[in-house]
């Protein structure tokens, strides 16, 4: 399929069902946060395929916005060819995990320290008293010093209420 620059494949808000393979040319794919800022999440170039494996895997609307960059030649390849040599179960299982990724990579381009720590906890709430602070700021993309003052943050923000 010949696309042109500016075309965009995918919109935001839909329940995608298949990747582009790039024979040619060059795509994006990115997303616009709550205060209109794009955040692009990767580029395409030639003999890349791209996808939104977060929707297809947790069967949610994309975030991802996947346009052109340049004239291009793309195939549509469906969610189920992409691991074709694998059975039903190893495939829904890489699809969630190359999902749950990709959910991560998007909450640490667009969310606050804190917006992170919930994340966190409310992902994981048996965990939070078995990792180190240490390992939880490495998750979190901060300090251990910095992980402390959200903590002091947050539960002086639940005393208050």
């Amino acid at each position: 399929m010949s696309v042109p620059k500016g075309t965009v494949l995918q919109p935001a808000s839909v329940c995608p069902t298949h990747a582009f393979h790039i024979v040619s040319g060059l795509l994006r794919a990115y997303f616009v946060d709550e205060m209109g800022k794009e955040h692009t999440f990767m580029f395409a170039p030639e003999g890349w395929t791209i996808g939104d494996l977060e929707a297809s895997g947790f069967e949610v609307s994309t975030r991802l916005i996947i346009e052109a960059l340049e004239p291009s030649e793309v195939e549509l390849m469906p969610f189920s060819e992409l691991s074709r040599s694998m059975d039903d179960y190893e495939a829904r299982r890489m699809v969630r995990r190359a999902g749950a990724l990709q959910r991560r990579v998007l909450m640490m381009m667009s969310t606050s320290a804190l917006e992170r720590y919930e994340f966190f906890l409310s992902t994981y709430p048996q965990l939070e008293g078995r990792l180190s602070q240490r390992l939880i700021a490495s998750y979190l993309g901060i300090t251990p010093q910095a992980l402390s003052r959200l903590r002091a943050k947050r539960v002086g923000r639940t005393r208050t209420n």
